[in-house]
């Protein structure tokens, strides 16, 4: 199914634009990722899997009031309770995380939660499920998550290295960590937590987005090979055009689908699908607005250095 036909838009000749994007974003999160370093010592907030901590679910016999229940835990002295609502609201159920200081502190932050509840809280409630992590195992899941990122962002260099050729793979990875940095940048400024569900999240737009700019590739590619005479630039722009209804319609119904799940998912999953929501649509942009503008980009280095301006096409496949 072909969207647009004969589509002539002239993507790099608007590549300050696209670069102007990226650098407001980019630098709006690392400025709130630094201001959330000096106040909690952490580039975002973390949620109970990285700080170590105890979630206690909780299920109310009448409808809970999320506010009244932030009171009864500020009254018991507990400090930086997340409360929200746990799957849908007729459940009447809450789940309340407290972030821990020490391991011996597990089992008392479960009891004065149920104390609070109990005592500043005038609702009859049952406990259905109680979930704690020591901070030390929150920190080395914290370094695992980011070494999973780092390892799946060289596979793919290297990837793309073979399959392509170098500079292919950097221009991807280089889009991609650039889609990474804006999400994650995206949680600093609206002040939300990362879990391990969100780093899975991130996880899937890193394949994702170079699925994406793979697609793009391929077709720069082919379109060189069948013309050698024509410019880079003209090269790009025509196939970031013939690939865009293929481009338009899995990222547009993918994004229909986290949509819906951002809307309707409820609180348990709303940083998940945020992480998605924001993702694809950066990993969509990236691979027309960064990825494939540095390939030219390394043509004019090139030529700006006296060397010949080669075309980055991949190895002819011996058939």
């Amino acid at each position: 199914m072909e969207l647009f036909r004969s589509v002539n838009i002239d993507w790099l000749g608007k590549k300050w634009y696209f670069l102007g994007f990226s650098l407001i974003f980019s630098v709006a999160g690392i400025i709130s990722m630094g201001m959330h370093w000096h106040k909690i010592g952490s580039p975002v907030p973390l949620g109970v899997d990285f700080q170590g901590g105890t979630q206690v679910q909780v299920q109310f016999q009448n409808a809970p009031d999320v506010n009244a229940i932030r009171k009864a835990t500020d009254a018991a002295g507990i400090k930086d309770a997340h409360i929200v609502t746990y799957d849908a609201p007729e459940k009447r159920e809450m789940l309340i995380s407290v972030p821990e200081q020490s391991d011996a502190s597990v089992d008392a932050s479960r009891a004065a939660i149920e104390g609070a509840l109990r005592d500043h809280y005038n609702n009859p409630f049952k406990v259905n499920k109680v979930e704690s992590v020591g901070p030390t195992v929150g920190h080395q899941l914290e370094k695992q998550a980011g070494l999973a990122t780092l390892y799946s962002l060289i596979g793919m260099l290297i990837y793309l290295w073979f399959r392509f050729e170098l500079i292919y793979g950097v221009a991807a990875v280089v889009a991609v960590f650039h889609d990474t940095l804006i999400t994650v940048g995206f949680f600093a400024l609206f002040d939300k937590e990362v879990s391990l569900t969100v780093i899975a999240a991130i996880l899937t737009l890193v394949g994702y987005s170079m699925n994406d700019t793979i697609v793009v590739f391929d077709r720069i590619r082919e379109n060189l090979r069948l013309s050698r005479r024509e410019g880079l630039t003209e090269v790009v722009n025509r196939s970031i055009n013939q690939t865009l209804s293929r481009t338009v319609l899995t990222s547009g119904l993918t994004f229909l689908t986290v949509l819906a799940l951002f809307i309707f998912g409820g609180q348990v999953l709303h940083n998940f699908s945020f992480a998605l929501v924001v993702g694809i649509l950066i990993g969509t942009y990236s691979s027309i607005a960064v990825a494939a503008p540095m390939l030219v980009a390394y043509q004019d280095w090139r030529a700006s250095r006296g060397k010949a301006a080669v075309l980055p096409a991949a190895k002819r496949v011996k058939s």
